[in-house]
């Protein structure tokens, strides 16, 4: 090799593929002062924690379709899955980066048909959309950053009991919840079997394993080993914990898809002109790359703790007699749907909310797609949906349009 020639990249070159660090966004949150697009707000006060503290000046962010009916009993409770938001439906635009997560589901004459069901949903608390959480301030003035209190699954459904008595809503007619949300689905319906009448549990559990622990561990630790991380005060900086969060949702996404997907729709393809032998990305690499990326413009890297926090200690058995207990005193017209290739959520937990639930039935989605299929497969969760919701009103003589 002679003097004017360029040497091969060496390992070094490994550090490119790392998602780049802006100035000037260390955090991706909705933050007052940005445009609230069709979010609402609502003040709850303080609230007490299941950890024994108080939250102080606690505020939900939601969002609502259709019109509450005279009986009040055509309410449904959409809970949103670990990264999600209130945004259930509708067109990406001002306030809202993204278009709704389930627009294929929640609508005009889809399966939750919001010409005839008033639609609910909240961004979770300790969320970064609106709702208190971490990039929020604290009564003296300042981001709660690392001050904010570790939350449940248990706080957040009590937190949005609040939200449904100001909106006069005493009893849902369905709550409906996939993945993380399902955990906040079956709190709601064994914290307060009376408030609703028909469950749907999507590719979810009635406690967290040991596998997902472990997934959830590795997130945790993408995002603290960050030197942007400041020990969650990094709200003042020019930059935030921004790879970090980005390898945490690359880690998870992994978790979102099937192996039969990957192998399937990337194999071992390189990504473009690059060579993977000198440093470069196979196209597998390149596909995480853009979802990490995507999630650093509408998330916040603590309240990306604050969540995963809550889905780790998940156990709606806890201080009641144990998992199974708990499920037995669900007297909520019960759904359970999983998907057959999600290696997130295995069929196992399906199979323990099924057989636990008295009399919930059970329905499986058909996809490639891994735990996604949920969001995915439309045409599938539309109908099983469906035909639930019409049994449910044909056992109750159906529900005042």
């Amino acid at each position: 090799m002679t003097a004017s020639q360029t040497p091969p990249p060496g390992v070094g070159t490994a550090s490119l593929k790392l998602v780049e660090r802006p100035a000037g966004s260390p955090t991706g949150a909705w933050r007052p002062g940005d445009d609230p697009g069709h979010r609402r707000f609502l003040e709850i006060g303080d609230l007490p924690l299941e950890s024994g503290e108080v939250l102080p000046d606690t505020h939900l962010a939601f969002e609502t379709w259709g019109e509450l009916n005279a009986a009040r009993d055509n309410a449904v409770l959409v809970l949103h899955a670990l990264t999600g938001d209130s945004h259930v439906t509708g067109e990406a635009g001002p306030g809202h980066p993204t278009p709704g997560w389930w627009s294929e589901l929640v609508g005009p004459g889809r399966a939750i048909d919001t010409e005839r069901y008033y639609v609910v949903a909240a961004n979770i608390l300790g969320g970064c959309q609106g709702s208190t959480g971490p990039s929020s301030t604290a009564p003296d003035g300042r981001p709660w950053g690392s001050r904010f209190p570790w939350l449940t699954t248990r706080d957040a459904v009590e937190a949005e009991t609040r939200l449904a008595d100001a909106l006069g809503i005493e009893t849902f007619h369905l709550a409906i919840g996939a993945s993380l949300g399902g955990h906040r689905a079956i709190e709601w319906a064994v914290s307060h079997p009376g408030r609703v009448r028909n469950l749907a549990l999507v590719a979810t559990g009635a406690s967290t394993t040991a596998d997902q622990l472990a997934w959830c561990h590795l997130q945790e630790l993408a995002i603290v080993a960050d030197p942007y991380f400041f020990d969650g005060d990094y709200y003042s900086h020019v930059v935030g914990p921004v790879r970090g969060l980005g390898l945490a949702r690359a880690i998870a996404h992994t978790t979102y898809r099937s192996a039969t997907e990957f192998d399937t729709r990337f194999g071992r393809a390189h990504q473009g002109e690059e060579d993977p032998a000198v440093g470069g990305r196979y196209q597998v690499e390149s596909y995480l790359d853009y979802h990490a990326n995507k999630l650093l413009a509408r998330f916040d890297a603590n309240s990306y703790l604050i969540v995963t926090h809550s889905m780790m200690v998940h156990d709606v058995g806890i201080r009641r007699g144990g998992t199974e207990e708990a499920l037995s005193t669900v007297t909520a017209r019960t759904l359970v749907v999983d998907v057959d290739s999600d290696r997130l959520f295995p069929a196992e937990q399906a199979e323990q909310l099924a057989r636990c639930i008295p009399s919930a039935r059970r329905a499986t989605i058909h996809s490639l797609h891994g735990h996604d299929g949920f969001l995915i497969e439309a045409d599938q969760m539309d109908a099983i949906l469906r035909d639930f919701l019409a049994e449910a009103e044909a056992d109750a003589g159906g529900t005042e349009g």
